[in-house]
């Protein structure tokens, strides 16, 4: 079946917490944009695009991009490109997100998807008025999220009773012209359970293959006992270096990767470790890019770097979420080299 190349927006301006100057990256629509069209000409599939009220990779005074506007403009400005919306239930009422949604699919039709994050932010959450629940209370939150959501696009009226929401006769016109995807990540055991439940698909951390493999075995066979299906998608992030020799890939790799403990961003690391359950310890030098995003190790030549995506996409991986830095060039350079040597349906279907 192939996997499917897409990239993660940079709203908060960059990638890299311990690197400054990443060249022309910026939180300003006019490179989202220039980013956005390109990847759109390129072929690539999804970009996923954060919601984070608060700058998690270059410090919390440091600007970044909201994820619900910015998905409008990229919308509008691109063809095929598929935008999947990162969502945190805490911070919006699921019928108002429901009409947006609708509102977005009617401006590129079918090419609207969620990402459901339960949150792990309590500062965010504490500046922006957000509700923070405990941990497994933040699924249990986001699966009657989803079911709002679900029920309005379903049915005129929908009412709905639950914990965290009430809705009576409710009425969300138009409908999307099909059923947007909903993608979801955790790793605790709660998590993996409403997800399973609640979600289509299942975005991950970025790991090594068995781990991948692991994930991709587990969610399969608890979608199979909750729905008696398996899951439709499994999408993770890597961050991407290409270069003409391995020598000058491990090069730009120690060059991104050498932790400062003082920078900005270093704060939020620490909360997110604290308020997330994760299955693995995830080490100072992995925090350089976030996301895990260097476990995968997509770093070489081109034939290095495509040889171990398909074999991600053998392991089960239909999504791969390109973090890259500078990424309007690293997007060309990977376009270029490495995605003719790539199993990607839709970059077949583009050229």
């Amino acid at each position: 079946m192939g996997i499917n190349l897409g990239y993660w927006t940079p709203v908060y301006g960059g990638f890299l917490r311990n690197v400054t100057d990443e060249g022309r990256m910026a939180a300003t629509w006019e490179y989202i944009r220039e980013v956005s069209m390109k990847a759109d000409r390129l072929g690539f599939h999804t970009t996923l695009v954060p919601e984070l009220y608060l700058n998690d990779r270059k410090g919390i005074a440091a600007p970044s991009l909201e994820a619900w506007s910015l998905s409008a403009a990229i919308l509008a400005v691109t063809e095929q490109l598929r935008v999947m919306t990162a969502v945190r239930p805490g911070f919006h009422l699921p019928a108002v997100l429901a009409k947006t949604v609708s509102t977005l699919d009617s401006i590129a039709p079918g090419r609207v998807a969620l990402n459901v994050v339960a949150a792990w932010w309590a500062e965010e959450a504490r500046q922006f008025g957000g509700n923070f629940p405990t941990h497994d209370a933040r699924y249990t939150q986001a699966k009657e999220f989803v079911d709002v959501l679900n029920g309005l696009w379903e049915q005129t009226p929908f009412s709905f009773a639950g914990d965290h929401y009430e809705l009576a006769e409710t009425i969300v016109e138009p409908k999307p012209s099909a059923h947007p995807v909903v993608f979801a990540g955790g790793e605790s055991e709660a998590g993996r359970e409403a997800i399973a439940d609640f979600a289509d698909a299942y975005v991950m951390h970025g790991g090594t293959l068995d781990e991948v493999r692991s994930n991709v075995t587990d969610m399969n066979a608890r979608s199979e006992r909750l729905h008696g299906r398996p899951i439709a998608e499994f999408g993770m992030p890597a961050y991407v270096i290409v270069r003409d020799t391995e020598a000058e890939a491990q090069r730009e790799l120690d060059r991104i990767t050498t932790v400062d403990p003082d920078s900005p961003g270093y704060a939020s690391f620490e909360e997110f470790r604290k308020n997330s359950k994760l299955a693995l310890e995830v080490t100072k030098r992995e925090y350089s890019v976030g996301t895990r995003g260097l476990r995968p190790n997509l770093i070489g030549t081109a034939e290095q770097v495509a040889e171990r995506i398909n074999d991600y996409a053998d392991a089960g991986i239909s999504l791969l979420l390109i973090q890259a830095s500078p990424l309007d060039e690293e997007l060309e350079r990977i376009a270029e080299q490495v995605l003719p040597l790539v199993s990607s349906p839709a970059l077949v279907a583009a050229r």
